[in-house]
């Protein structure tokens, strides 16, 4: 490839990606793995798999540094607090026969609290029968993987006793947060959603991003499912059930962070924090269509997450709005700094029109255009066509990046006789991921510096990239798949077509739920900002959130938590 400073961006034309792979469930799929992981013919088959799907072939990348905490954490909520509009209780705890779904936010439940409307104690009763409930449906749906009832009221009660006392930590204080099961969250063990990792990695504090939260005084109702340790985007696990969609159950949430995303979708918790290496919060946040915000890489402290030492993951809130994103002690950003305070009028958002229309179904593309429009129309933002090159480039340095990272992690654990006890859909992942050598990984990391310049040159236009989150809506599950898993590149592909962005370059990007396509199914618009970009990002997310509300609906399984 040229240098990136000759290549003429007029000049390029979108190639849409043509992924090789085959679709396996069943006996198919361990056919394929036992010949993936034969020494004879496992070597020719990742090398015809990795000619056929563009592997790149061999500039080194800048260095990241954690941004560190620069003053106290409740005093950064409470600044966040004061960047809402003032609360107005009336209009959400209207007296309306039939009024329009709306999720209860944070401050609903902090109003909830302070008046006397209920307690967390007694919220607390409801989230543990939704819990249960869903546990106990046939086939079994479990959002949860961990789950202790007594520990719960024992921090509804101690939350209870601060409000009764006037003396409430924070607006977070008696919130309920679920966490995904490869963040540490003591006393719960930490297994990634296998079956044994808990007996290779001991908890014996919170993860730092859980510090965070039970510092604020929020309440956890336990620890998610998740698709096993995170390496695959669909949500599927053989080991303790798949967690179902809440808009329709028949389908995935998407992943890998698929409990958390189910939680919030359902209202059984207010948010949810998870992982995103390859779209892991964004995608399911999308699929069940909620808001799901993955920060600049640095921003969270990763200390106490199962696979902190990759260069392509961030703990992020899963939320049910942007409003409680903004109050999430993982991505408070300065708020209130002059750079901060530009009006919505003067944002530019960039749209490469060939990859946006990228989809399955062009309803996706037209949703998503079609808030962009309102966001003109109500706001006078303006949209600017830009060129992003090398995208099929960027996806394949991207699985290689993430591949050898996750195989770095897991290779001692592999090959001391835990292989077998990896579901079959993760020992395929990790027997292509093993094959990829210190050349691949080199030369992924030269086309990283080429396209962290290309987008840096479209953040020169403009203020924000839209596309459409996924590249489809959220698929069924095969049946097959429940018992043994599922391998399927194609799907994850869709799932992953506008992602990769976030997590390669490190930038920030939230998706928000913008309609629903003809079967009822979510549809969420990203955003991707600058790094560091945060604010700017929240500040139109905000704005698209509140021009497609009454376009939410209700998912089919749904808990009034607050209201009951």
């Amino acid at each position: 490839m040229p240098p990136v400073e000759e290549v003429d961006i007029a000049a390029v034309r979108y190639k849409p990606p043509t992924l090789q792979a085959p679709h396996l469930t069943g006996f198919s799929l361990r056919a394929f793995l036992w010949l993936m992981e034969s020494s004879l013919l496992g070597p020719l088959i990742t090398s015809v798999l990795k000619s056929q799907n563009n592997m790149p072939q061999a500039d080194p990348e800048p260095e990241v540094v954690l941004v560190d905490e620069d003053r106290d954490l409740v005093e950064r909520v409470h600044e966040a607090l004061q960047c809402l509009p003032q609360y107005d209780p009336s209009i959400r705890w209207t007296t309306e026969e039939n009024p329009p779904f709306l999720y209860w936010k944070i401050r609903d439940f902090a109003h909830a609290y302070r008046s006397g409307i209920t307690t967390p104690s007694a919220v607390a009763e409801y989230v543990i029968a939704g819990v249960e409930e869903w546990n106990n449906k046939k086939p079994p749906m479990p959002m949860l993987i961990y789950f202790n009832a007594d520990d719960l009221k024992k921090q509804a009660e101690a939350s209870t006793k601060r409000f009764q006392q006037g003396n409430p930590i924070s607006i977070l204080d008696g919130v309920f947060v679920a966490i995904k099961d490869d963040i540490d969250c003591f006393p719960y063990p930490t297994k990634g959603a296998t079956t044994f990792f808990d007996q290779i990695h001991t908890v014996e504090k919170d993860a730092v991003c859980v510090a965070r939260l039970r510092k604020c005084g929020v309440i956890f109702i336990g620890k998610a499912n998740m698709h096993e340790l995170g390496l695959g985007v669909t949500g599927n696990n053989p080991n303790y059930g798949t967690a179902r969609n809440p808009h329709s159950v028949d389908r995935y949430t998407g992943g890998s962070s698929s409990g958390p995303a189910a939680l919030v979708s359902s209202g059984l918790c207010s948010a949810a924090i998870g992982t995103d290496g390859g779209g892991s919060v964004r995608i399911p946040s999308a699929l069940c269509g909620i808001v799901g915000f993955k920060t600049t890489y640095g921003r969270t402290d990763m200390t106490g997450v199962l696979c902190d030492s990759g260069t392509v993951e961030v703990a992020s809130p899963l939320v049910s709005s942007v409003e409680d994103a903004i109050l999430s002690p993982l991505c408070v950003p300065n708020l209130l700094s002059p750079e901060n305070s530009n009006i919505l009028g003067s944002v530019k958002i960039g749209k490469y029109t060939e990859w946006f229309n990228d989809v399955s179904d062009h309803e996706i593309s037209s949703t998503c255009d079609n808030a962009l429009k309102l966001l003109c129309s109500a706001f006078g933002c303006q949209i600017e066509e830009i060129t992003l090159p090398e995208l099929e480039e960027m996806r394949t340095a991207h699985v290689v990046s993430i591949g050898s990272e996750s195989f770095c992690d897991l290779n001692p654990h592999y090959k001391a006789g835990r292989k077998t006890e990896f579901t079959l859909d993760t020992r395929t992942s990790l027997a292509l991921f093993g094959s990829f050598t210190a050349t691949d990984y080199v030369a992924s990391q030269s086309i990283r510096r080429r396209i962290m310049h290309y987008h840096m040159e479209a953040f020169k236009k403009v203020d924000v990239i839209a596309t459409p989150t996924t590249g489809i809506t959220a698929p069924k599950i095969p049946p097959s798949a429940l018992k043994s898993g599922e391998s399927n590149y194609v799907v994850s592909a869709y799932l992953m077509r506008f992602i990769i962005a976030g997590n390669l370059l490190g930038l920030p990007a939230i998706t928000v739920p913008v309609g629903h396509d003809k079967q009822g199914l979510p549809i969420g618009l990203q955003l991707i900002g600058r790094p560091w970009g945060e604010a700017s990002l929240l500040r139109v997310a905000s704005a698209v959130e509140e021009l497609c509300l009454k376009k939410r609906k209700r998912p089919s399984a749904f808990y009034d938590i607050l209201k009951a």
